[in-house]
C-alpha cells in the first residue's frame, strides 16, 4: 500500500509531541476533559511496548486488538494490543512490540511498515508502556499463542477515534475510586490503558 492520505495524516499526527499518560492521571467525568497528571509512580518502573497494528479492512483502516487468555496471571481477559515487557535482547521498543506481536498472534515483523511512536503511558502495575504504531501491509491471517491469547479482532479505526463513543466508568481500585474511559466494541469491553491509549490519540486527532 503507497502513502496514503490516512497513512500521511496518521505519520504527521505520531511525528507531533505530545504528553506522556498514565492510568494515575485523573479523568472528567466528560469525554474530553482531562485533568492534571497526578504523582508519578514511584522509580523503577518497568519498560514495555505494544504494538497499535492498523489494517485495511473491509469499511477502511482497523486496529487489531487481542482478548488476553484467561489464565493469565495479570489482566486475564482484558482486551490489549500485542506487547509485553521489553527484553534485554530488544534493541528498542519498535523490536519488543514487533517480537511480542510475532509470539502472541504470528504477525510477520517483515510485514509491519512502522508509523512511529505515541506517548508513552505508565501503567498502575508500574509498566512504562511505548505505543508503537505500524502499518500491516498484505494479508495477514492471526495465530493466537493460546497460552497468552484468546481472541484476535479487529476494530475500525473511524469507532476508536471517536472521542464521542468513549464513556466514563468508575471503580474502587486499592481503596480508591478511579474513573477510566471505556470503548465497547460489540461484545468487547475496551477499557484500562488501552482505552487510554486509544483515547488520547482520538483527542488529538479531533474531528
Amino acid at each position: 500500500m503507497g502513502a496514503s492520505p490516512f497513512l500521511v495524516r496518521l505519520a504527521r499526527l505520531v511525528a507531533e509531541p505530545a504528553p506522556p499518560s498514565s492510568d494515575h492521571d485523573p479523568i472528567g467525568m466528560a469525554v474530553g476533559a482531562e485533568g492534571g497528571a497526578a504523582p508519578p509512580r514511584a522509580p523503577p518502573l518497568i519498560p514495555a511496548a505494544v504494538l497499535m497494528a492498523l489494517a485495511e479492512g473491509p469499511a477502511g483502516p482497523e486496529v487489531v486488538l487481542t482478548r488476553r487468555a484467561a489464565g493469565l496471571r495479570h489482566h486475564a481477559g482484558q482486551v490489549a494490543f500485542p506487547g509485553g515487557r521489553i527484553d534485554r535482547t530488544d534493541a528498542d521498543p519498535e523490536a519488543a512490540a514487533l517480537r511480542e506481536a510475532a509470539e502472541e498472534i504470528a504477525l510477520p515483523p517483515g510485514q509491519v511498515r512502522l508509523i512511529g511512536r505515541l506517548p508513552g503511558h505508565v501503567t498502575v502495575t508500574g509498566y512504562h508502556v511505548t505505543p508503537v504504531v505500524g502499518w500491516i501491509e498484505g494479508r495477514f491471517e492471526p495465530r493466537p499463542d493460546p497460552a497468552e491469547v484468546a481472541e484476535v479482532f479487529a476494530v475500525p479505526f473511524s469507532h476508536l477515534a471517536d472521542p464521542a463513543r468513549y464513556r466514563i466508568e468508575a471503580r474502587l481500585w486499592q481503596g480508591q475510586l478511579r474513573h477510566y474511559p471505556v470503548i465497547p466494541w460489540g461484545p468487547h469491553y475496551i477499557w484500562g490503558a488501552t482505552a487510554r491509549i486509544l483515547r488520547a490519540l482520538a483527542l488529538r486527532l479531533g474531528p
